[in-house]
């Protein structure tokens, strides 16, 4: 029996329905690659000088300390300064969670260039001395040909240019195994390389987990945020609900002073209401817009946020004979309905209107003046917000507490704090801008309700991406178009280049779309899972897609093969033994090499560089431009794009997993080869994302490398189980054995793994921190006082990025203080208000807000 045998016959059964490789399926493949790549490379290039606003958005808001060089506007000359960009730069400029992610594709170049170094120098070498080369009789299509073989192995595949067959069958009754033929022998270095393999694997993840723990450490113990200094309490008994109480029973630990308290109360009255003014301000923005837009009878002069101390040139007209008006002028003239001048614009032109509806059901309206009534809701929704923020809320089980140092918050999260289960739990806090407000106060019974439903449904939706799939895989074989439409299949028969381009570019473009399009599904989900920071979405984000990736990119698309053998191989695999699943993984496995290659050339050279072209932002950029009505709508059109590593990084896992996986399969240089590129190509292209282009809002301290670990771990595993079913399919038991023994050592180095470093990735270790007197190398030996002295070091020590986010941040649920924004219907963007003030302030014949505040609080115009 041969290794990885995909069975053949002229009947096109059932086995046929695999996709099988053609001689130009790879050619086709890096055809269209290199002219996606290029085309989108070149664009790139030419657009980067002369759309900053897009290409360089982040860079122009960059603290001018960071060393971070600028780059020039020649065609190729960013490329070299790219280059010369140091980790400690990615580190001071982008932060804690870029430095890994682009880690983490740094580490990946190195192993794969090595691994590719001994496929193609020692694997290679051996498949051609102890593979038999055979004539090569088709190109894998299952042409019906009367006087071919009905079974037939991998030396039906068209090997083309390697002119061997590394895996055809040999003599099963001399050469088993056990024996010391020449046939079977180069077997054990299958063998050896498995387990080479996994020990690289495992020294590279080792020592970059070293690397990374030491750099987080070292980052974090060196910053100053309130953040650091904040810890997160959970299940709050009712005794203990209020500010007092449990800042006496934190200090009671004695681990410690607190600076203050802030206890989650049941705000759902006031975000609703901030809720609702945001979408009332946009409304009277959009009715401002509308109405200026349209044409005028009088000479209209240019509307701009009016100058300070200068009424006249503000408001285009003579200014007040009031002399309080004229005393306040700049306070009043940039409010938007204190502008004399706009009130007498407003006579001038047709006034836009909104419909309302009012009544039993809602079944009546009328038509209103739409900045009027916009104008009056707001003005309502303003009272009742001030009002609301002079309420006491009901307090609920959570509590962010805030400590005098950076050590007392660390010894409280590390620390038991309460005997009684779910009691009292200390954990890391979130920034402040990161914290999901609403969910704070969300019962403890609700949140994991969400959790459990999303949860579900997610695997649900799992079972139902099963279907797109086994489609496209059906859809791509030639005995299965011969089914549904027989004159295409025989077309295809007849047109090699046509096949391939059915067969293989279509696959791997649909799989690659589809790959694009779930993350913004389960990114969409994840987000009502009720967590409390954004941090934490990101990560699970990241979790989902990649079991998207993992299980129905390749596991179904593996395992499967088309709709026709879905539901009998799935029957198959429960009645079958372990062995028996392994062996019919690796031959399914061993059939798709040729679609993962071109699945792993277009995502590097095709894709990347539209990655860094950033096509979905400029495809899209004309709608939201016709799609923009006011000065807020233009204003964020040039706002930074926010870079989201769940859509990226499980696509660079499976990339990596299908990298160890085919390492040492037939033409496994080819795919280690397009896997160097992949991750090279993604290094530079993410690094200017993440440097220059876009921004990265939260924060999860370096987080994603567990998540990234523990993937690398289970590729491993499943490397380990393919390379195990490969030799039994040769009878080469001996050898299949001593796979066992290095599947056991890796599940232990996974619970290693887990107990050692996961912690250091969580929490940050006490001697870890700085100090005001540090007291020496020899208390602390990680520390080299030579990094301190770099310039980009020093200006790291004294900033983080982290910490110019949090300049002045507090714990403070933002609908209780923040300032309530003006409609923005100049081309500047209005001052800000104090916390207490109206954005809408009337004259003459309208009621000041502070003079109505008792008379709105019933409800709102037009309710």
């Amino acid at each position: 029996m041969d290794a990885w045998a995909v069975s053949k016959n002229t009947t096109c059964g059932r086995d046929e329905a695999a996709i099988l490789p053609g001689s130009k399926d790879i050619q086709v493949q890096l055809v269209i690659s290199l002219v996606l790549g290029t085309s989108a490379f070149l664009a790139f290039c030419f657009f980067r000088p002369r759309w900053p606003s897009l290409y360089a958005a982040r860079k122009r808001h960059n603290d001018p300390q960071i060393a971070l060089p600028a780059l020039p506007d020649t065609f190729f000359g960013w490329m070299p300064a790219l280059w010369r960009v140091t980790d400690e730069q990615v580190l001071a400029s982008a932060g804690l969670d870029a430095y890994v992610f682009l880690s983490f594709f740094k580490m990946s170049m190195r192993l794969f260039s090595v691994m590719f170094f001994f496929a193609a120098v020692v694997l290679w070498p051996i498949n051609i001395t102890f593979g038999a080369i055979q004539p090569v009789p088709g190109d894998g299509d299952g042409d019906s040909d009367g006087d071919k073989s009905n079974d037939a192995s991998l030396s039906s595949y068209d090997f083309n240019n390697y002119g061997y067959n590394p895996f055809t069958a040999v003599d099963d009754g001399d050469n088993n195994g056990f024996g010391p033929g020449a046939e079977s022998s180069y077997l054990w270095a299958y063998l050896a390389f498995t387990w080479f393999f996994s020990f690289l694997v495992i020294y590279y993840l080792n020592t970059e987990t070293f690397k990374i723990i030491k750099v987080r450490q070292e980052y974090l113990g060196t910053q100053r945020t309130i953040t650091d200094r904040t810890f997160r309490l959970t299940g709050i008994p009712k005794d203990l609900r209020t500010e007092e109480k449990i800042k006496d029973f934190v200090e009671n630990l004695e681990i410690g002073h607190v600076k203050s308290v802030t206890l989650c109360r049941n705000w759902a009255e006031i975000d609703g209401l901030m809720a609702d003014r945001k979408a009332a301000l946009r409304k009277l923005e959009e009715a401002w817009s509308a109405y200026l837009s349209k044409k005028s009878t009088a000479a209209e002069p240019r509307l701009r946020r009016p100058a300070q101390g200068n009424d006249d040139a503000a408001n285009g007209e003579a200014t007040s004979d009031d002399a309080d008006t004229e005393q306040d002028g700049v306070r009043e003239g940039s409010r938007l309905l204190a502008n004399e001048s706009l009130r007498n614009l407003m006579s001038e032109r047709p006034r836009p209107t909104t419909r309302i509806r009012f009544g039993f059901f809602k079944m009546r309206s009328r038509q209103t003046d739409a900045i009027d009534y916009f104008e009056e809701k707001l003005r309502r929704l303003d009272a009742k917000i001030v009002a609301a923020r002079k309420k006491e809320y009901e307090p609920q089980a959570t509590a962010f507490v805030t400590m005098d140092s950076i050590a007392a918050s660390q010894m409280a999260i590390q620390a038991l704090v309460d005997p009684r289960p779910g009691e009292l739990l200390s954990k890391p806090a979130p920034s402040p801008s990161d914290i999901v407000w609403h969910n704070t106060y969300a019962s403890r019974l609700k949140r994991r309700t969400q959790s459990w439903l999303i949860t579900i449904f997610i695997t649900l939706l799992t079972l139902v991406w099963v279907l797109p799939v086994i489609s496209v895989a059906s859809l791509v074989s030639i005995c299965t178009i011969d089914r549904v439409a027989p004159s295409l299949g025989a077309a295809l028969r007849n047109h090699e280049l046509i096949r391939a381009l059915v067969r293989t570019a279509l696959p791997v473009t649909v799989v690659s779309l589809l790959n694009i399009a779930v993350p913004y599904l389960y990114d969409y989900l994840s987000n009502l899972q009720g967590m409390i920071s954004q941090g934490d979405v990101e990560l699970s984000v990241v979790s989902k897609n990649f079991f998207f990736t993992f299980f129905n990119v390749f596991l179904v698309f593996t395992i499967t093969g088309s709709a026709t053998t879905f539901w009998s191989s799935l029957r198959d695999a429960v009645n079958q033994d372990a062995g028996t699943i392994a062996r019919n993984l690796a031959t399914s496995i061993a059939s798709l090499i040729d679609f993962y290659i071109s699945f792993i050339m277009l995502q590097s050279l095709g894709l990347m560089p539209f990655r860094l072209l950033q096509f979905g932002s400029v495809s899209l950029y004309p709608v939201y431009r016709m799609g923009a009505k006011t000065p807020r709508d233009f204003a964020e059109l040039v706002q930074p794009t926010l870079f989201n590593y769940g859509f990226y990084l499980p696509t660079a896992l499976l990339v990596f997993i299908l990298c160890v996986v085919y390492s040492i399969m037939p033409r496994s240089y080819l795919v280690l080869l397009v896997g160097v590129c992949y991750f090279t190509l993604g290094y530079y292209a993410y690094k200017y994302q993440l440097l220059y282009a876009m921004d990265q809002p939260q924060h999860a301290t370096g987080g994603a490398w567990r998540i990234i670990s523990s993937r690398i771990i289970i590729g491993l595993l499943f490397f380990q189980v393919v390379m195990l079913g490969t030799l039994s399919l040769r009878k080469a038991f001996i050898q299949a054995g001593l796979v066992a023994p290095l599947l056991i050592l890796t599940i232990w180095y996974s619970v290693y793994f887990n107990r050692r470093f996961k912690p250091l990735t969580v929490f940050v270790a006490l001697r870890s921190l700085k100090r005001d007197s540090d007291p020496g190398s020899q208390s602390n030996p990680d520390r080299e006082a030579q990094q301190a002295s770099m310039p980009t070091r020093l200006a790291r020590r004294l900033s983080t990025v982290d910490e110019d986010k949090e300049k002045g941040l507090r714990f403070i649920n933002p609908s209780m203080n923040a300032p309530l924004e003006q409609p923005w219907v100049y081309q500047d963007p209005p001052p800000p208000l104090t916390p207490d003030e109206s954005a809408i302030t009337f004259t003459d014949d309208l009621i000041d807000v502070e003079e109505g505040v008792d008379d709105v609080g019933g409800g709102g115009a037009g309710e």
